[in-house]
């Protein structure tokens, strides 16, 4: 559930919905990797004011539902959480990175786009 952030000089309740395809769309997301991927996304949350409210994996790309304080922007959630989750999963399973070609786990580009106050996972199956 999103909360309301409040810091010394504002109050806000930003959410992002972003989609993250793996490269060239290669289906490396499986159970294990699924489960070691929301592992991580918990210690985003602790570096990083960064609370994950949903996370809907499919094999070839992940949605996020995310909501952050107005010190970041966008970009600068995506570039995070892309950069994490692809070092510590090709850290803990090598296969995947055998698995994608160029030994990148995701593609350049993604999606993000804002979420109204009462978001919830049914904004990010549309």
């Amino acid at each position: 559930m999103s909360e309301i952030i409040r810091k010394e000089h504002n109050v806000s309740t930003l959410m992002y919905h972003i989609v993250c395809p793996a490269k060239y769309r290669r289906a490396v997301i499986n159970e294990e990797v699924d489960k070691k991927l929301r592992e991580i996304c918990i210690g985003i949350e602790a570096m990083y004011e960064i609370k994950f409210l949903e996370i809907g994996a499919e094999k070839d790309h992940v949605h996020f539902l995310v909501q952050s304080a107005p010190t970041y922007s966008p970009e600068q959630i995506v570039h995070t959480i892309k950069s994490i989750i692809a070092r510590k999963i090709f850290e803990a399973y090598s296969e995947v990175r055998k698995n994608t070609m160029g030994g990148e786990f995701w593609t350049r580009g993604y999606y993000v786009g804002t979420v109204g106050e009462h978001g919830n996972e049914q904004v990010i199956q549309q």
